[in-house]
């Protein structure tokens, strides 16, 4: 276990293996196990893998602004100056897909390729986010994925934890209006963006049309279905996990 002061923000990091450098990035209310627990092992035999808690969710600090994707991709550049010279995978899960595709568009020297999973755009379209954020605690709990409430129901004080951050990220930090400051990226915009992705979306997701939009307008860009809705990473992870791995060694 690490921590990083990067942008102004204590960030938790973690490093797995060796080789090409991976960054993954998870989604809002989530924390690194997202990706921790399910492909970057896998990727870690291959691959130096960088994972963080994205600021005020995980183990990084509780920032009280600072949610916009703008300055979650400042966040993103910050954790990267010193962690590789070669450029980068980013790989994102939802809002961290969103993050790692604005750092792509502001920095492509840095980027080999994406992996975008079930990415929003406009990411200040905030009616899936919303409506949870209404839902009674046990109506939450029961919009989450089974292998999510399984996870936090075993872990106890981590489980707590988990409560604690959802309650000030909801309540006591800029995150929601910062999500609805987010703009939308023009076509004319994406199209520009000339690296390699991977587009990888659920059957049962809100999101499926982002995903269709990306794959017309962006000119190497594979788009896929996976059977699943939105938390396809804990959804079916051994099939993110090989679409990842074919994509890399891809040339």
């Amino acid at each position: 276990m690490a921590f990083v002061l990067a942008n102004g923000i204590t960030h938790h990091v973690q490093e797995l293996g060796s080789g090409r450098p991976v960054v993954m990035l998870h989604g809002l209310l989530g924390s690194m196990a997202t990706w921790y627990f399910t492909a970057a092992p896998v990727l870690a035999r291959s691959h130096r893998v960088l994972l963080y808690d994205l600021r005020g969710h995980g183990k990084s600090a509780r920032a009280p602004t600072g949610y916009g994707v703008a300055s979650m991709a400042d966040d993103l550049e910050s954790l990267t100056a010193g962690f590789s010279t070669d450029p980068l995978t980013l790989i994102g899960h939802s809002y961290g897909a969103a993050i790692a595709l604005q750092f792509a568009l502001r920095r492509p020297e840095r980027v080999d390729r994406l992996v975008l999973v079930e990415s929003p755009l406009p990411p200040s379209d905030l009616q899936d986010l919303e409506a949870f954020v209404g839902l009674r605690w046990d109506e939450k709990m029961g919009a989450l994925p089974e292998s999510v409430r399984a996870s936090l129901e075993r872990q106890g004080r981590r489980g707590r934890k988990f409560v604690d951050n959802y309650r000030f990220l909801a309540r006591d930090s800029s995150l929601l209006s910062d999500l609805r400051s987010n703009l939308d990226i023009s076509d004319e915009t994406l199209a520009r963006m000339d690296r390699r992705a991977l587009l990888l979306y659920g059957t049962r997701s809100s999101c499926q049309s982002v995903g269709k939009r990306l794959s017309q307008v962006l000119p190497r860009a594979e788009f896929l279905l996976i059977e699943g809705g939105h938390f396809l990473p804990v959804d079916a992870p051994t099939e993110v996990t090989a679409h990842i791995m074919r994509f890399l060694k891809s040339g």
